[in-house]
């Protein structure tokens, strides 16, 4: 199961506010202007700064 359409279309990046993207392997949220990714576990995205992943 994936996260829904619904709810990717009301979540934004915690740091910046803004848009996020579900990446290639549904498996993370990507904030481009932070250059962040928030990862998914068990269909729910963990939205915490600190938990967040700098993108390569």
């Amino acid at each position: 199961m994936t996260i829904s359409k619904e709810l990717l279309e009301i979540l934004a990046c915690p740091r910046c506010k803004g848009e996020l993207i579900l990446n290639e392997g549904q498996d993370g949220l990507i904030c481009h202007a932070c250059k962040l990714r928030y990862e998914i576990r068990e269909d729910i995205p963990i939205m915490l700064i600190d938990e967040a992943k700098p993108l390569a």
